[in-house]
């Protein structure tokens, strides 16, 4: 009898620094390639704001504090040829101050660099991700 499948937690992180935000480039699937929110999985013991944390430092170098929740999210991906799903995602977001560090590229990002507000919304493709990163510079910057 084969184990149910079960969805993954994943956290994520809008930081930012003044009326910018920081965005990766996915390295790897889902989303390969495209502008993102640096973010992963959640580990066994781990908080979910540890976890926020240790992902943004793990994939861009940045060392930043949380500043509060911005929202869960629903990451269901479906096969474009079955309709199955292959990715199931709870991905919960929060917003942090940038403090300290360039960001360098690193885990699995491709690249990562901060952006203006407008810009990140014009890089990233998925409308929740644009949604979180809105919700987050309305509620977290001056």
């Amino acid at each position: 009898m084969s184990e149910p499948q079960r969805p993954v937690v994943a956290v994520g992180v809008v930081c930012l620094r003044g009326q910018e935000v920081l965005l990766i480039k996915r390295g790897n699937p889902p989303r390969q390639g495209q502008w993102s929110l640096p973010g992963g999985r959640l580990e066994w013991g781990e908080t979910l704001a540890g976890g926020a944390l240790r992902e943004l430092t793990e994939e861009t170098g940045v060392a930043a504090e949380i500043l509060g929740l911005i929202d869960a999210v629903d990451g269901v991906f479906t096969s474009r040829t079955t309709g199955e799903t292959t990715r199931h995602y709870v991905m919960i977001d929060f917003a942090a101050r940038w403090l300290a560090g360039d960001p360098v590229a690193g885990d699995d990002a491709a690249e990562a660099r901060f952006f203006t507000v407008q810009a990140a919304l014009a890089a990233v493709e998925w409308d929740e991700t644009r949604r979180v990163i809105v919700e987050a510079a309305a509620r977290f910057t001056p």
